[in-house]
């Protein structure tokens, strides 16, 4: 599928508000039309289902409910082969959990990464003048970071029309 044919898809994820500026601010680097006005959106988020073209929000609401807080860190630069450049978060079982237990609910999504999704916060990819090392003096103090995890959101990504379409807190007691 080309770029032209790409109508946009939902995205069930994690927000991660304590890099939001610094992933608003790459995102308006390279592509101003996925800067989202919706004051609700998180651009800063670990992915748990991707892509959706249509989703169980019942099941959604259902996982968020089951699940407790959680907290985990964000702190060391790593590189997949495709030259994306992520943090993944440390520890990375609550992610897998919020994954595999997603996937169940919609068996027809092929998530990105399958069959064995690696949770990531995405932060760049490897090209021109952009590596770890760059990449990391832009971070500057930044990471590490501890953060919790607190609800799940369900969002929509498409250039000019990037917006929140639910949310649904963890339902869990405080860890």
């Amino acid at each position: 599928m080309s770029e032209a044919d790409w109508h946009g898809h939902a995205v069930l994820q994690v927000a991660v508000p304590e890099l939001e500026d610094w992933i608003v601010a790459r995102t308006r680097h390279y592509d101003a039309g996925f800067v989202s006005g919706d004051p609700r959106f998180h651009h800063a988020h670990i992915t748990v289902l991707a892509p959706l073209r249509s989703w169980d929000a019942k099941a959604c609401a259902r996982l968020a409910a089951a699940t407790r807080p959680f907290d985990y860190r964000l702190e060391r630069i790593a590189v997949f082969p495709d030259g994306c450049i992520h943090l993944p978060p440390e520890p990375d079982e609550p992610f897998r959990a919020l994954t595999a237990a997603a996937w169940r609910a919609h068996p027809r999504v092929i998530p990105n990464g399958a069959p064995d999704p690696d949770p990531h916060l995405t932060l760049d990819r490897i090209g021109p003048g952009v590596d770890v090392g760059s990449t990391r003096v832009l971070l500057g103090s930044s990471i590490p970071v501890a953060c919790r995890a607190v609800g799940l959101e369900l969002v929509w990504y498409e250039a000019g029309d990037c917006h929140l379409i639910d949310s649904w807190p963890f339902g869990g007691r405080e860890a």
